[in-house]
């Protein structure tokens, strides 16, 4: 079971290594982090983008840009769907972004010419890593999905599931959080809450513990949960934090970074293979970690 993110680096070495496929790679922070995970030895990578960028940006940064295929592409649309046809065509297990919109690199992704398209919905999930909490703090979904009904909950819950699983977390145990740690008719979030609960218990959604609603404080802290009486499974010790909006995971993941200091690494799942989206203010040990995530899940 992996508890801090520098031990999915341990778990990627040890796992068969992977080929990232990056679309529109001449961006340096992308660069330099798939640099450093082929370095580790966690990736091979083919780099799609222009060329002349590439090689500049290397050369200005003193990157070894070793033996990585590079395709050169400077229309970012092109590059996008020549990174995705890497992965269709196997010979790149998965995705990441580089300098490019994230909804062009999406509807390369899932262009039904590409055969990359799930069955399921895609959602985002962010791994934290929380100086102040015991163990990995997964959170989705705060990037994807706007404002999910509880069919999109559930599919949001189990792509969670399968991140957690990838890092050998046999049984995380999933806290919806809301308002407030009580059913109230008025509040959706809370009634969808309570039915993710039953239908958990029912065996309709396995490979969990989910129990909610929970407030985030009790979700994340037991002497918080045994304050108000909330007798779970989940409460204090909770791995997946399930906002009910993408407004409410936003906030709360910057807050995890800025105010509490946390490292993340983050993919979208739902295709059939995992997307690393970075952003350009995560620091350079975020981007490998998403690199590193990725490659374990693939």
């Amino acid at each position: 079971m992996v508890k801090k993110l520098e031990e999915i680096l341990e778990l990627a070495k040890k796992r068969e290594k992977k080929v990232i496929s990056v679309a529109a790679a001449h961006d340096k922070p992308v660069l330099e982090a798939v640099c450093e995970a082929v370095k580790f030895g966690i990736v091979d990578a083919i780099l799609v983008g222009d060329k002349e960028k590439i090689v500049s940006i290397a050369k200005d940064e003193d990157l070894d840009l070793g033996n990585m295929e590079i395709i050169d592409e400077k229309d970012v649309v092109k590059a996008a769907a020549k990174a995705v046809e890497f992965v269709s065509q196997g010979k790149a297990h998965y995705i990441m972004k580089g300098l490019l919109g994230t909804s062009t690199l999406l509807k390369a992704v899932l262009n039904k010419d590409a055969g990359l398209r799930g069955k399921g919905l895609l959602s985002h999930v962010m791994v934290y890593d929380v100086p102040a909490y015991h163990k990995l703090l997964f959170l989705t979904d705060g990037g994807m999905v706007p404002y999910p009904e509880l069919k999109d909950k559930i599919e949001i819950v189990n792509n969670a599931v399968k991140v957690a699983h990838a890092l050998d977390i046999e049984n995380p145990k999933v806290a919806p959080i809301c308002a407030v740690e009580v059913v109230n008719p008025s509040m959706q979030a809370t009634l969808d809450a309570s039915a993710l609960s039953q239908m958990n218990k029912r065996g309709q959604i396995k490979g969990c513990i989910i129990d909610g609603p929970l407030g985030l404080d009790n979700a994340v802290s037991i002497e918080a949960a045994k304050h108000k009486g909330i007798v779970s499974e989940v409460a204090g010790d909770s791995d997946i934090l399930l906002v009910p909006n993408i407004e409410a995971g936003n906030f709360l993941g910057k807050s995890l970074t800025y105010f509490g200091n946390a490292v993340n690494a983050g993919v979208i799942m739902g295709a059939k293979c995992p997307v690393v989206l970075v952003s350009r203010a995560d620091t350079a040990k975020s981007k490998l970690y998403s690199i590193a995530l990725g490659a374990i899940i693939s």
